[in-house]
């Protein structure tokens, strides 16, 4: 199994970032302690040459992990065929314990990094890098989440055996299934719209009032991060109630993986991507507001709000403009 191409790719990934990490490490804890921009000393010289080069490093590591993401969904609806009793991606993360822990990992290693990235980004563009001892302290509290999600999805490939019999979505969504999952399937159909399009409504309107802003106030930047993440939630939560239902045209199935397989014109994908592009945008907006009021960001970090509250708010209407084609062009009548 782990000579499958994507999983070669994947274990390269996240052992390329681990092992970037555990090399920067001492290098964080040096800046953390010595950082003086206002000195000129040669140690300086050498530390702000040396952050130039570990900067860069470290945000092609952590973009890798955002592609990773994608990767390791698409690679687990691709095997599904490899095990009995997988008809999606749902059944190859069954395989062993260890599947929706590495996917629940990789989706917030790809939030984290976003935001990482968001203030390691307006860093770089002050004159005096005013966020440098915070952003290697925050890297040194993101390590331990990364080798784990690194640690799980090792397991999980380690783990996984062909002559094991999985178990698929329709256990996993059913109503009387004990799991998160399957209360979220059980929505009735409209508090689950007034839930799905409230969450994206809120999360657009939030965005046009930060950046129709300037990006200047902070209290709305915190509000739009605050709302991406509930919309994300609702929104997950409104394509297992209905919004899967329509696009498989049959009242019980609410599997949200089956909706990347061919068979449905991969429109699962429509619906992902800009989900989570609006999401880590919307975060990336909230995360930069603390260091608003220092001097050299005072200008760079309104633009760059600015900036991440438009891709927010057309990425959430996107989401919510799709839904809706896929709900208005399917045959199928949920609610009379």
């Amino acid at each position: 199994m782990l000579f499958q191409p994507a999983i070669i790719a994947l274990l390269l990934a996240s052992t390329l970032c681990v092992l970037a990490l555990v090399g920067s490490a001492p290098f964080a804890v040096d800046v953390i302690r010595r950082w003086d921009i206002r000195s000129g000393s040669e140690r300086q010289l050498q530390l702000e040459r040396r952050t130039y080069l570990f900067s860069t490093l470290l945000t092609l590591v952590l973009v890798l992990q955002l592609a990773a993401v994608l990767l390791f969904v698409f690679n687990a609806e691709k095997m599904s065929g490899m095990f009995v009793g997988a008809m999606c991606a749902v059944g190859t993360l069954n395989v062993n314990a260890f599947g929706f822990p590495a996917l629940n990992g990789k989706i917030a290693v790809f939030f984290l990094a976003a935001m990482w990235l968001a203030i390691n980004h307006v860093d770089s563009r002050a004159r005096d890098y005013p966020l440098v001892r915070i952003k290697y302290g925050l890297l040194l509290a993101l390590a331990p989440l990364l080798a784990g999600s690194a640690w799980a999805e090792l397991q999980y490939f380690l783990d996984l055996k062909a002559d094991v019999i999985t178990s698929c979505c329709g256990s996993l969504f059913s109503e009387g299934s004990p799991t998160i999952a399957a209360e979220a399937s059980a929505l009735p159909p409209i508090p689950a719209m007034w839930l799905f399009y409230g969450s994206l409504g809120a999360a657009v309107v939030l965005a046009a009032v930060h950046g129709l802003g300037g990006g200047r106030q902070r209290w709305s930047g915190y509000l739009l991060a605050l709302a991406s993440g509930v919309a994300f939630v609702a929104t997950i939560a409104g394509i297992l109630a209905f919004v899967s239902l329509y696009i498989y045209e049959h009242p019980h199935h609410h599997c949200p993986f089956c909706i990347l397989k061919p068979e449905y014109n991969y429109q699962g994908y429509w619906l992902y991507v800009p989900l989570f592009g609006a999401t880590a945008a919307g975060l990336a907006a909230g995360a930069v507001q603390p260091f608003a009021r220092i001097a050299s960001l005072r200008e760079v970090i309104p633009e760059f709000s600015r900036r991440m509250a438009a891709i927010a708010a057309n990425g959430f209407f996107l989401t919510a403009a799709i839904a809706s084609f896929m709900i208005w062009q399917s045959r199928l009548i949920l609610l009379e």
